[in-house]
């Protein structure tokens, strides 16, 4: 599954790429290499990152669904325990 970013993200990744290289690097980087780079890390690095956030996702998930009868469990027979308790 390849990782698309719409064109709006797309832009501001590469100005912030621009950005990085221009106050941290002290380099200039023009909008192709931005984007090449940009380009590069969604291919190469993305994937991981993505992998790791659906993991956490389903643990999280699964830790939710192993509660769910303790968090909507419902004694049976009731109705005389309430019945008794009026008397």
């Amino acid at each position: 599954m390849a990782i698309e970013l719409d064109k709006d993200v797309r832009k501001e990744a590469i100005a912030s790429i621009q950005r990085y290289f221009r106050q941290d690097m002290e380099n200039e980087i023009g909008n192709i290499q931005a984007g090449a780079l940009l380009g590069f890390f969604l291919e190469e690095i993305a994937p991981v990152v993505y992998n790791l956030a659906v993991q956490d996702a389903q643990e999280r998930m699964q830790a939710r669904v192993s509660e769910l009868d303790i968090d909507c469990h419902e004694e049976a027979f009731g109705y005389w325990k309430k019945y008794d308790k009026r008397r």
